[in-house]
């Protein structure tokens, strides 16, 4: 039969459902947008730092752009496709680089902006310029390509610079430092902003901005992916759904509800004594006992036990007294139970009658006559629990 909630139960899970429902609707209430509002250069974000107004424009405009949410593993064979790397969040894995340079190689083209977008592209690098990225500065046009000659001028936020031991066309600087490069990688074509400021909600709204980031994309209106699985965007739906605020909704149930189950049971279920272990286990007791009877010389003593038990058992068999004398017990095992080792069970018995008071009795004779009785009184069959064989 379930156990009933008692007043206490009822006002504990009252209180805990308050609780979770009080985080969830704070949960609900102060992330609400916060997936479109985000200042990741991504697609899906109509915040100052998205990029949602430039992937509608390009749409509208007649290009055929698509976001990409899966692996670069999974990367077409290029022909004359472009693919967007805006401010990656994370460190490219090997197979990643590997896949991406096969991409360029084969004849892909590669618009990438920020500092780790160098780590996924094959011979670059940048740093970081903190200092600079904090504000959007004016830069200017230092080669001259199809790319300069649409925007002299772009406004951009330096957050880092190319690092000048690989070589690549430098085509805008600011502070004597590269922030935009072009380079030729095999068939294919990478070029590499500094930040991803042009293409930003509010960096296009600038001048030239939009003109620089047309002529990056080159002639033809060629297919555009937009990578957004380097913003943890994607595509199965097993994976995106540990990405979301769901994952953690039902992590926080399913730790609300352990609680509840842990506290109940441990004050409802079954209540089992403790069971306090034994000092000693029965072989250590025999050992301790033999040794306790060494020490003191006691051999005696343990042949007047093993006697007194044996003659204990001997007259409850025979129906006779406890005090019966060895004379009295004789006959009665001859006539009752036709003991063919009569008389030496009776030599052995009076040699334990004389040897259970002799304080000097040695401890091989002692074990000898405790040996015998033990025989005896197995093959007379005198102990109702059948003795288990000797090690």
């Amino acid at each position: 039969m379930p156990a009933k909630l008692t007043h206490s139960d009822r006002k504990l899970l009252l209180v805990a459902g308050g609780v979770f429902v009080l985080l969830v609707a704070g949960s609900l209430i102060f992330s609400s947008g916060q997936d479109t509002r985000t200042e990741v250069p991504t697609t899906y974000s109509t915040a100052s730092g998205g990029a949602k107004a430039a992937y509608l424009l390009l749409h509208e405009t007649g290009y055929k752009v698509s976001r990409w949410e899966k692996p670069l593993s999974d990367l077409p064979n290029p022909s004359g496709q472009v693919l967007i790397l805006a401010d990656p969040e994370n460190a490219p894995t090997v197979s990643d680089r590997q896949h991406l340079n096969k991409f360029v190689a084969d004849g892909g083209h590669v618009i990438a902006s920020g500092l780790l977008a160098t780590y996924y592209l094959p011979k670059a690098a940048s740093e970081i310029d903190f200092v600079n990225g904090m504000t959007w500065k004016k830069t200017s046009a230092s080669a001259p390509s199809p790319i300069t000659r649409a925007a002299p001028e772009i406004l951009i936020a330096p957050e880092s610079y190319w690092n000048p031991l690989f070589d690549a066309v430098e085509l805008y600087q600011q502070d004597e430092r590269t922030r935009v490069v072009r380079y030729l990688y095999g068939k294919g074509e990478i070029i590499w902003w500094a930040s991803s400021t042009p293409l930003t909600n509010a960096g296009m709204k600038e001048s030239a901005n939009l003109d620089f980031f047309l002529a990056c994309l080159g002639d033809g209106k060629p297919e555009i992916f937009w990578d957004e699985y380097i913003h943890g965007f994607i595509e199965r739906q097993s994976s995106s759904i540990t990405r979301s605020p769901v994952f953690w909704i039902f992590l926080q149930v399913g730790l609300v509800g352990a609680a509840v189950l842990a506290t109940f049971s441990r004050r409802n279920g079954p209540i089992f004594p403790l069971v306090t272990p034994s000092r000693l286990s029965p072989l250590e007791f025999v050992q301790t006992l033999g040794g306790l009877y060494k020490h003191a010389g006691a051999s005696s003593v343990a042949v007047d036990i093993s006697y007194q038990r044996f003659r204990y058992w001997l007259t409850r068999r025979l129906g006779m007294a406890n005090n019966a004398t060895l004379a009295d017990i004789r006959p009665a095992i001859s006539e009752r139970l036709k003991f063919s080792e009569e008389e030496s069970l009776f030599a052995t018995l009076a040699q334990c009658e004389m040897s259970r008071y002799n304080p000097a009795l040695p401890a091989a004779e002692a074990l000898r006559l405790v040996q015998a009785l033990d025989d005896y009184a197995v093959k007379l069959k005198l102990f109702r629990i059948a003795r288990k064989e000797k090690a």
